[in-house]
Protein backbone atom coordinates (compact mmCIF):
# COMPACT_ATOMS: atom_id res chain seq x y z
CA UNK A 1 0.00 0.00 0.00
CA UNK A 2 2.87 2.34 0.81
CA UNK A 3 4.39 1.60 -2.58
CA UNK A 4 1.10 2.57 -4.23
CA UNK A 5 1.07 5.90 -2.40
CA UNK A 6 4.66 6.56 -3.42
CA UNK A 7 3.85 5.79 -7.05
CA UNK A 8 0.90 8.18 -6.93
CA UNK A 9 3.12 11.03 -5.79
CA UNK A 10 6.00 10.59 -8.25
CA UNK A 11 5.42 13.68 -10.37
CA UNK A 12 4.17 16.13 -7.75
CA UNK A 13 6.82 18.76 -8.42
CA UNK A 14 6.00 19.21 -12.09
CA UNK A 15 3.00 20.86 -13.68
CA UNK A 16 0.71 19.00 -16.05
CA UNK A 17 -0.50 20.69 -19.20
CA UNK A 18 -3.61 19.34 -20.86
CA UNK A 19 -4.30 19.35 -24.59
CA UNK A 20 -6.57 22.39 -24.23
CA UNK A 21 -3.80 24.46 -22.60
CA UNK A 22 -5.26 24.09 -19.13
CA UNK A 23 -2.56 24.35 -16.52
CA UNK A 24 -2.87 22.23 -13.41
CA UNK A 25 -0.86 23.71 -10.58
CA UNK A 26 1.11 21.86 -7.97
CA UNK A 27 -1.49 22.76 -5.32
CA UNK A 28 -4.37 21.23 -7.27
CA UNK A 29 -2.28 18.16 -8.06
CA UNK A 30 -1.42 17.79 -4.36
CA UNK A 31 -5.12 18.02 -3.49
CA UNK A 32 -5.86 15.38 -6.16
CA UNK A 33 -3.34 12.93 -4.68
CA UNK A 34 -4.48 13.68 -1.11
CA UNK A 35 -8.05 12.76 -2.02
CA UNK A 36 -6.89 9.54 -3.66
CA UNK A 37 -4.79 8.69 -0.60
CA UNK A 38 -7.66 9.31 1.80
CA UNK A 39 -9.97 7.10 -0.27
CA UNK A 40 -7.34 4.33 -0.37
CA UNK A 41 -7.10 4.50 3.43
CA UNK A 42 -10.88 4.11 3.66
CA UNK A 43 -10.83 0.86 1.68
CA UNK A 44 -10.93 1.83 -2.01
CA UNK A 45 -8.70 0.30 -4.67
CA UNK A 46 -7.38 2.21 -7.71
CA UNK A 47 -8.75 0.49 -10.83
CA UNK A 48 -7.67 3.01 -13.46
CA UNK A 49 -5.39 6.04 -13.37
CA UNK A 50 -4.23 8.51 -16.01
CA UNK A 51 -1.45 11.04 -15.44
CA UNK A 52 -1.82 13.07 -18.65
CA UNK A 53 -5.40 14.05 -17.86
CA UNK A 54 -5.28 13.53 -14.11
CA UNK A 55 -8.12 11.25 -13.13
CA UNK A 56 -8.51 8.03 -11.20
CA UNK A 57 -11.33 5.53 -10.88
CA UNK A 58 -11.51 3.83 -7.49
CA UNK A 59 -13.72 0.94 -6.39
CA UNK A 60 -14.69 -0.59 -3.09
CA UNK A 61 -15.97 -4.14 -2.84
CA UNK A 62 -19.39 -4.65 -1.27
CA UNK A 63 -19.49 -5.28 2.46
CA UNK A 64 -21.24 -8.37 3.75
CA UNK A 65 -24.44 -7.68 5.67
CA UNK A 66 -25.13 -10.16 8.48
CA UNK A 67 -28.80 -10.91 7.82
CA UNK A 68 -29.26 -13.39 10.66
CA UNK A 69 -28.01 -10.85 13.23
CA UNK A 70 -30.25 -8.17 11.73
CA UNK A 71 -33.24 -10.52 11.86
CA UNK A 72 -32.69 -11.09 15.58
CA UNK A 73 -32.40 -7.33 16.20
CA UNK A 74 -35.51 -6.74 14.11
CA UNK A 75 -37.50 -9.22 16.22
CA UNK A 76 -36.18 -7.78 19.51
CA UNK A 77 -37.12 -4.21 18.53
CA UNK A 78 -40.54 -5.22 17.13
CA UNK A 79 -39.59 -4.30 13.56
CA UNK A 80 -37.95 -0.91 14.17
CA UNK A 81 -34.55 -2.32 13.26
CA UNK A 82 -35.87 -3.17 9.77
CA UNK A 83 -35.29 0.45 8.67
CA UNK A 84 -31.58 0.18 9.49
CA UNK A 85 -31.43 -3.31 7.99
CA UNK A 86 -32.86 -2.11 4.67
CA UNK A 87 -30.44 0.84 4.64
CA UNK A 88 -27.46 -1.47 5.27
CA UNK A 89 -28.56 -3.85 2.54
CA UNK A 90 -29.02 -1.10 -0.04
CA UNK A 91 -25.91 0.94 0.72
CA UNK A 92 -23.34 -1.71 1.70
CA UNK A 93 -24.51 -4.57 -0.47
CA UNK A 94 -23.11 -3.34 -3.79
CA UNK A 95 -19.81 -2.22 -5.25
CA UNK A 96 -19.07 1.49 -4.98
CA UNK A 97 -17.14 3.33 -7.71
CA UNK A 98 -15.93 6.91 -7.68
CA UNK A 99 -14.09 9.12 -10.15
CA UNK A 100 -11.58 11.65 -8.84
CA UNK A 101 -10.33 14.21 -11.35
CA UNK A 102 -9.17 17.77 -11.89
CA UNK A 103 -11.38 20.04 -13.98
CA UNK A 104 -10.28 22.79 -16.38
CA UNK A 105 -10.30 25.35 -13.55
CA UNK A 106 -7.77 23.30 -11.60
CA UNK A 107 -10.25 22.16 -8.94
CA UNK A 108 -10.35 18.57 -7.75
CA UNK A 109 -13.76 16.90 -7.79
CA UNK A 110 -15.30 13.52 -7.04
CA UNK A 111 -18.21 11.86 -8.80
CA UNK A 112 -20.01 8.61 -8.22
CA UNK A 113 -19.78 6.21 -11.16
CA UNK A 114 -22.80 4.03 -11.89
Amino acid sequence: MLLGLILLNINLRSQYRMNNNYVITEKSLQDFYNRISSRIRSGFIVKEKNDKLPFAILTREPKIVNHSFNLVLCCLTFGLWSIIWIYQTLSYGREKRILISIDEDGKTFEETCY
